[in-house]
C-alpha cells in the first residue's frame, strides 16, 4: 500500500510539475504578446508618417490610453488622414474614444465616422490621445500625417515659364522705392537638362511696364540691366560656365549709381565691376517685380529660387559675409506677407538655408508602467497567480455623466466556499466569469476591472467534515453613473447573493460586503495650494500660487491591493517658470504690432525687474531683455509715464549685473543700446564709449576707445575719474557700464517744461557713486533737431527728484565752448544719465492737463456757437431782400461767411487729420489758412467802411463799393495762399500737414491737426497778416469811437447815463465787430499767460454769436422783418408798418441816428452815405465835379 501510495504521488508531482511548466510559458508568451503592442506613447517629428491604434488591424486591448504628439518646425502645420476608423461607437463616445488636440479646441472621435477625414492643426503641434475602457474592443484607427509648409521660409518657388501665368510677383500692398543704392540676396537653382543661356531670373517694371530692372544671363555672360544700361558682370561671374547649378547657390549684387559700380558676392568673394552707364541712374519706384522673365522674347531661369531680399542700400564686404537669415529685406523680404505666390508655384524642403527643420527621427517615451499607467493592470480574464500590486491611473473617460468627471468605484468582498480542492487560479476564473455574468444586461453600467484572491479560514469541524475549503475574494467595481441615476452598495449586494445559485464549479457565496471606495480628503499640500474633496482616478488642477494662468494638477490614485484612494504627489512642474522662456513670451508680448497700455508696460517691466534680480543674467537672456525694453520703448510718453522709474533702475542693474566673457560686451537694437567693459583698477588711465549707426542698419554700433566723427553720443572717461575713491570700491571696481536711448518717453520730469532735445546716454563705474572728479567727464551728444539759435543746458537724470520719480538736474554740469546747432559737449563732474534741454522756437508756454482740456472745451463749444450763429445771421440777410440793401449789411454777410467757414473747418480739422491722407490734410490746412485770412480781411474792410463813412462823410463817391471790397476780402487771402504753395513747389506738405498740438509739459497727450508747419509761413502769413489788420482796426477804432463820442456830446435832450450806456454799447459792438479781442494774443505772455489764453479762447471763440447778437437780434430793421414774417398773433407786425419810414433820405437825419445806428451795424442801415446804388446815383454828377480826386 505505502508502494502505491508513493507511485502515486509521484505520478501526481510529475503531472503537477508538467503543468506548472505549460502554465508558465503561457503566461510569457502572453505578456510578451500583450506588451509587444503597447509602444503608444510617442513623439513623432518625421515630415510624414503612420501610426495605429495598439495591436492593429486586430483588435485593440482593454484599458488602453496612448498618446502621439506630432510635431512640426515653427512654419509648418499638421495634416493627419484616417485611412482606417473603427472605435466602439456611443453617444458622446462615452466609452472608447480618440481625442484630436489641433491646437484650438480638442474633438472627440468614435464610431466609423471618421474614416477617410483629414484634420489640420492650427500651429506646428497636433495631439491624438486613445483611450478603451474595460470591455468591447474594435480594430481600432490607421492614420498617417504630414506636414505642410505655411512659412516662406520652408518653401521655394519654381520660377514660372510662361509670363503672366501664373507669375510670381511681389504683393501689390508692397511699395517699392526709388533706388539710387541697393542690395539684393537670393538663392536658386538651374535644371541641368536646360542648355539654354538666355533667361533672366527676376524682371522689374515702372508704371509705363517698361523694364528698368532685371537680372540673367545672355551669350555674353551674366548681366545686370539698370534703366536700359546692361552691365556685363564678366569679372565677377563665369561667362561661359554655368553659376547656377542643381543645388541652390546665393548670389548677392550690390548696385550704387552714385559710383557707377557693381558688387557680385557670391562663393565667399566679393567682386566689383564698374559700369559707367549706371552713373546717376535712379530705378524708379511704384514699379512691378516678377520672378522671372516678364515678356516671351526672353525665357526665365528654368529652376527654382528661394529667400529674394532687396534692401535700398549698399552692404559691404564684410556685412556680407555675415549676414543670416534674420536679416530681413526692408523693401522686399522672403515672407508671405511680400509675396504673391499661386500654390503651383510653391515647395516645400527640409534642407533650405533659412528654413526651419527638426531631425527626423521619433523619441519614444519610456514605457514603464509608470508612464503606461492602465497598460499594466490586471483584467477580469487575466490568470496571473498572484494578485498586480501595480497602482492603477485610469484616465479620465471624459464621460460628461459622471460625478465630478469620475466613476464611480464600489469595493466588493465576498467569501466563497467549496468542496473541491482547485487552485487559486481556477477560483479565480469561475468567479470572473460569475461576476460577468452577473451584472451583463444589468440596468447599471457596471464593469469588474480587478479581482484578488486569497486563502480564507474554516472552522476546524467543517474542515474535517467535509473538507470544505474558503476563499476571499476582492473585487473592484466601476460604475459609470448614467443620466445620474444613484447605485446604491445594496442594490449591487442584493444582485449578487441573487445570482449565487449560478455560481459553477460547486462554489457557494457564504458573505457579500459591498462599500464605496473613498475619496481623497481635501487638503492642503504643499502651503497655498488647496486640493478638494477629489473621487478616485480623478485629476484635480488648481492656480499656482501668485498666478493667474499657470496651473499645477494632482490625481487622486486608486490602489488595486486593497482598492483604497490615495493623493498622488502634486505636479507643479508648471508653477516653476523658466527665466528665459519668460522673456521670450514677454519678447512675443512687446513685439510689432502690439498695442500696449500703462498696465500692460507696467506688468512687463515688473517681471522684467524680478528677472535681473532673481536669475543669472547672460549675455542671450540679457540681449532679450534689452530687446524688450526697446519694444516698450515705442510706446506713447503716457503709457510709459507710471513705470519709468522701474525701467530705469531695471535697466542699470541689467548693466551692472550681465555677465560676459572677453574685454568687452555690446547689445544692440533700435531703441536702446548698452555696453559694458572690463576695467582694472590698477592701471586705468581713461577711456571712452560712443554710440554711432551701424551701416545701413536700423541698430546701432558700441565702440570702446575708438573715436567716431559721426557718433549719435559719445562719454570720455578722464585718467583722473577712480582717484577720490575708498580703498574698498577701489578693489571691487571690475567694469563699466555704457546706455544709449534712442526714445526718452523714460525721462519725463514734470516739473520742468524744457524740451529734451538730445539722445540720452549714461554711463557708470560698476555699482558706485562717482561725484566732484578733478576732472571733467566730457559728454558729446548729437541734437534730435538742429538748432539754429541753441540755447542748451547740459543736465543729469537725477533719480531722487520728484518724490523718487527722478527729473532734471543740471547741478555740477556745463556746456563746452565746442558746442554747435548739431551738438552739444557737456562737461560735467559725475557719472549718470546725461541729457540737452533746450526751449524751442515757437513753443508755448506749457499748460497742466486740466487747464488744457477745459480751454479745449471752450473752444470747440464756442466755435460750434459761433458757427451756428453765423449761419443765422447770414441766412438772415439772405432771406429778407429789404436787410442787404446797404453796404453794412453786404460787408457784414461777407464777414459772417468767412467765421462760418472759419470755425466749420476748425471743427472738422482734427476728424479729418485722422484719416491719416496727406493731401486731404495739406487742403485742409490750406482752407483753414485762407478762411482766417478773409475773417482777418474782412474786419478790416469794416474798419475802412467805418472811417469812410464816418470820417470822409461827404467827400467821397466809390464806384462799384462792394465789388471792390469783395475783390480785396476774399482776393487777397487769396493770393497770400497762392504764393505760399507757388513757393513750396510741389512739396506742399513742408509747409502744410499734420502735427501733434495740446502736448503738456511732459510732451503726452496732444491731438493731430492739419495747419501750417513752416515756422517762417506762419510768422509771416499769420502773425505779420494780423498784426498789420489788428493796428489798422485799432486806429480806425479809435477815430470812430471819437465821431461818436463828439457827435452824441452836442446833443442835450439825453441824460449823462444815457450817454455812457449808448457809448458803451457802441464800443462793444465795434470791438467784436472789429476783432479788437484778437488781441489778448499780445498779452499772453509770463503769469498772464492763462488768463489771457482763457480770455482769448472764449471771445474770439464765440465772435459768430456777439456778432449776431449786437449786429443781427438787436437791429430795429431786423426784428421788424423777424416779426412781420416769422411771428404770428399780436407779435406779428403788419405789412403796413413804417419800414418805409426808416430808409428816408439821408440828409434828413441827426447825428441821432447815426449812433443808433452804429449801435446797430458797422455804419446803420438807417443813416449812411453809402446806403444804397439808388440813393446815391441822384448826386453822382455833382459828387464827380466837386471831388474827382476821391473817385476809384
Amino acid at each position: 500500500m505505502s508502494h502505491v501510495s508513493e507511485m502515486w504521488c509521484y505520478h501526481w508531482k510529475w503531472k503537477l510539475r508538467h503543468c506548472l511548466c505549460l502554465f508558465t510559458a503561457y503566461i510569457i508568451c502572453m505578456q510578451q504578446a500583450a506588451h509587444g503592442c503597447y509602444d503608444c506613447r510617442i513623439v513623432l517629428t518625421d515630415p510624414s508618417g503612420v501610426f495605429t491604434s495598439p495591436c492593429f488591424p486586430s483588435d485593440y486591448p482593454n484599458s488602453q490610453a496612448c498618446k502621439w504628439i506630432i510635431r512640426a518646425p515653427h512654419g509648418f502645420i499638421i495634416q493627419l488622414t484616417f485611412i482606417d476608423f473603427d472605435i466602439e461607437e456611443a453617444p458622446g463616445c462615452i466609452y472608447d474614444s480618440l481625442t484630436l488636440d489641433n491646437g484650438e479646441s480638442p474633438m472627440n472621435l468614435c464610431g466609423i465616422t471618421a474614416k477617410g477625414l483629414s484634420y489640420n492643426s492650427t500651429g506646428n503641434e497636433m495631439i491624438v490621445s486613445f483611450k478603451s475602457d474595460f470591455s468591447i474592443q474594435k480594430k481600432g484607427f490607421n492614420a498617417s500625417y504630414v506636414r505642410i509648409a505655411v512659412s516662406l521660409r520652408n518653401q521655394k518657388v519654381i520660377i514660372p515659364q510662361v509670363p503672366d501665368v501664373d507669375a510670381v510677383s511681389v504683393a501689390e500692398t508692397v511699395s517699392v522705392p526709388e533706388l539710387s543704392q541697393f542690395t539684393l540676396c537670393f538663392e536658386a537653382t538651374k535644371g541641368s537638362s536646360d542648355d539654354n543661356d538666355d533667361w533672366k531670373v527676376f524682371s522689374y517694371t515702372d508704371a509705363l511696364s517698361t523694364e528698368v530692372f532685371s537680372f540673367g544671363k545672355t551669350t555674353k555672360g551674366h548681366f545686370l540691366s539698370i534703366s536700359g544700361t546692361q552691365c556685363i558682370l564678366e569679372n565677377a561671374l563665369p561667362r561661359n560656365a554655368e553659376f547656377f547649378t542643381g543645388t541652390f547657390q546665393q548670389l548677392c549684387v550690390v548696385g550704387d549709381s552714385f559710383s557707377g559700380s557693381i558688387g557680385i558676392y557670391a562663393k565667399s568673394t566679393y567682386r566689383i565691376v564698374y559700369c559707367p552707364g549706371i552713373f546717376g541712374k535712379v530705378i524708379p519706384g511704384n514699379g512691378r517685380l516678377v520672378l522671372g522673365s516678364n515678356s516671351n522674347e526672353v525665357s526665365s531661369l528654368n529652376g527654382d529660387i528661394y529667400n529674394f531680399r532687396l534692401w535700398n542700400f549698399t552692404m559691404n564686404m564684410q556685412t556680407l559675409a555675415n549676414l543670416s537669415c534674420d536679416v530681413k529685406g526692408n523693401i522686399v523680404d522672403w515672407e508671405n506677407e511680400f509675396w504673391s505666390i499661386p500654390t503651383s508655384a510653391l515647395k516645400a524642403e527640409n534642407n533650405l538655408s533659412c528654413g526651419s527643420y527638426l531631425i527626423p527621427s521619433s523619441t519614444i517615451e519610456p514605457t514603464s508602467c509608470a508612464n503606461l499607467g492602465s497598460l499594466c493592470q490586471a483584467t477580469v480574464n487575466a490568470t496571473t497567480p498572484t494578485p498586480p500590486t501595480v497602482t492603477t491611473n485610469m484616465p479620465d473617460t471624459n464621460r460628461n455623466d459622471k460625478p465630478n468627471n469620475g466613476g464611480l468605484f464600489y469595493r466588493i468582498s465576498i467569501t466563497v466556499y467549496s468542496s473541491n480542492s482547485n487552485s487559486e487560479s481556477k477560483v479565480r476564473d469561475v468567479v470572473a466569469e460569475w461576476l460577468n455574468r452577473t451584472f451583463q444586461n444589468w440596468n447599471y453600467t457596471v464593469y469588474v476591472v480587478n479581482i484578488s484572491i486569497y486563502p480564507g479560514s474554516v472552522k476546524e469541524g467543517v474542515r474535517e467534515k467535509r473538507s470544505i475549503k474558503s476563499f476571499e475574494v476582492l473585487a473592484l467595481l466601476v460604475y459609470n453613473a448614467t443620466n445620474n441615476i444613484n447605485l446604491e452598495e445594496e442594490d449591487i449586494r442584493q444582485k449578487l447573493v441573487s445570482n449565487n445559485g449560478t455560481m459553477e464549479g460547486g462554489y457557494k457565496l457564504q458573505t457579500v460586503t459591498v462599500d464605496p471606495v473613498e475619496k481623497c480628503l481635501a487638503e492642503e499640500n504643499p502651503p497655498n495650494y488647496f486640493w478638494p474633496d477629489t473621487r478616485p482616478t480623478v485629476t484635480n488642477f488648481t492656480l499656482c500660487h501668485g498666478s493667474s494662468v499657470q496651473t499645477a494638477s494632482r490625481t487622486c490614485y486608486l490602489g488595486l491591493k486593497n482598492y483604497t484612494s490615495y493623493w498622488g504627489q502634486p505636479d507643479l512642474r508648471n508653477c516653476t517658470e523658466n527665466a528665459a522662456d519668460i522673456a521670450n513670451q514677454l519678447l512675443n508680448l512687446t513685439g510689432e504690432g502690439q498695442q500696449l497700455t500703462s498696465d500692460k508696460v507696467n506688468d512687463v517691466v515688473q517681471k522684467l525687474k524680478k528677472i535681473v534680480n532673481d536669475e543669472e543674467i547672460d549675455e542671450s537672456l540679457g540681449s532679450t531683455v534689452v530687446t524688450i525694453f526697446s519694444n516698450i520703448l515705442t510706446s506713447s510718453d503716457s503709457v510709459l509715464a507710471a513705470s519709468s522709474s522701474e525701467a530705469l533702475k531695471t535697466i542699470d542693474a541689467l548693466a551692472l549685473k550681465i555677465q560676459f566673457t572677453g574685454p568687452s560686451m555690446s547689445i544692440s537694437t533700435r531703441n536702446l543700446a548698452l555696453g559694458v567693459s572690463s576695467i582694472n583698477s590698477a592701471s586705468f588711465k581713461g577711456g571712452s564709449f560712443s554710440v554711432s549707426p551701424q551701416n545701413n542698419a536700423s541698430d546701432f554700433q558700441i565702440d570702446f576707445d575708438k573715436d567716431q566723427t559721426n557718433a549719435f553720443a559719445s562719454v570720455v572717461l578722464p585718467p583722473s575719474l577712480l582717484k577720490n575713491l575708498s580703498q574698498d570700491e577701489f578693489e571691487v571696481i571690475s567694469r563699466a557700464q555704457f546706455t544709449f536711448f534712442n526714445k526718452n518717453g523714460l525721462f519725463q520730469d514734470a516739473e520742468n517744461p524744457a524740451n529734451l532735445t538730445s539722445f540720452v546716454v549714461a554711463c557708470s563705474i560698476g555699482n558706485i557713486t562717482i561725484q566732484d572728479l578733478q576732472d571733467f567727464v566730457k559728454v558729446t551728444i548729437k541734437h534730435t533737431k538742429i538748432q539754429e539759435d541753441p540755447k542748451p543746458t547740459c543736465v543729469f537724470w537725477d533719480m531722487n527728484k520728484n518724490g523718487g520719480n527722478g527729473g532734471w538736474n543740471p547741478e555740477g554740469c556745463q556746456v563746452d565752448a565746442e558746442s554747435n546747432e548739431n551738438e552739444t559737449v557737456c562737461l560735467c563732474n559725475h557719472l549718470t544719465h546725461f541729457g540737452v534741454l533746450m526751449d524751442l522756437q515757437r513753443t508755448v508756454t506749457q499748460i497742466d492737463p486740466r487747464n488744457t482740456k477745459v480751454l479745449t472745451f471752450i473752444t470747440y463749444i464756442g466755435c460750434g456757437i459761433s458757427a451756428i450763429f453765423s449761419a443765422a445771421t447770414l441766412l438772415t440777410y439772405i432771406a429778407f431782400e429789404k436787410l442787404r440793401r446797404d453796404y453794412p449789411s453786404k460787408i457784414l454777410m461777407n464777414l459772417s461767411t468767412a467765421l462760418l467757414f472759419l470755425n466749420l473747418i476748425f471743427l472738422l480739422d482734427g476728424w479729418i487729420a485722422s484719416f491719416d491722407i496727406d493731401g486731404l490734410c495739406i487742403a485742409v490746412a490750406a482752407l483753414l489758412h485762407f478762411f482766417l485770412l478773409a475773417t482777418f480781411t474782412w474786419m478790416g474792410l469794416e474798419a475802412v467802411h467805418m472811417y469812410i463813412a464816418l470820417v470822409k462823410v461827404f467827400n467821397t463817391y466809390i464806384r462799384r463799393y462792394i465789388l471792390k471790397f469783395c475783390i480785396i476780402g476774399w482776393g487777397l487771402p487769396a493770393l497770400v495762399i497762392a504764393i505760399v504753395l507757388a513757393s513750396a513747389n510741389t512739396n506742399a506738405s513742408h509747409v502744410y500737414g499734420k502735427e501733434l498740438y495740446g502736448k503738456d509739459a511732459n510732451g503726452q497727450g496732444g491731438d493731430d491737426f492739419c495747419w501750417i508747419k513752416n515756422e517762417v509761413v506762419f510768422y509771416v502769413t499769420c502773425a505779420g497778416y494780423f498784426v498789420i489788420m489788428f493796428l489798422m482796426n485799432v486806429a480806425m477804432f479809435i477815430v470812430v469811437m471819437v465821431q461818436i463820442c463828439g457827435r452824441n456830446g452836442k446833443r442835450t435832450n439825453r441824460s449823462l447815463k444815457e450817454e455812457i450806456l449808448r457809448n458803451l454799447r457802441s464800443v462793444v459792438s465795434l470791438t467784436f465787430l472789429l476783432g479788437m479781442t484778437w488781441g489778448f494774443a499780445f498779452f499772453a505772455w509770463g503769469p498772464l499767460t492763462l488768463p489771457f489764453l482763457y480770455l482769448f479762447s472764449i471771445f474770439n471763440s464765440l465772435q459768430g454769436l456777439f456778432i449776431f447778437v449786437f449786429h443781427c437780434a438787436m437791429k430795429e430793421n431786423v426784428q421788424k422783418q423777424w416779426r412781420r414774417h416769422l411771428c404770428c398773433g399780436r407779435f406779428r407786425l403788419a405789412d403796413n408798418s413804417d419800414w418805409s419810414k426808416t430808409a428816408t433820405n439821408i440828409i434828413k437825419k441827426s447825428s441821432d441816428n447815426l449812433g443808433k445806428s452804429l449801435s446797430s451795424s458797422s455804419i446803420g442801415s438807417n443813416s449812411t452815405y453809402l446806403t444804397s446804388k439808388s440813393k446815391s446815383t441822384t448826386n453822382t454828377y455833382c459828387k464827380r465835379n466837386s471831388h474827382p480826386d476821391n473817385v476809384f
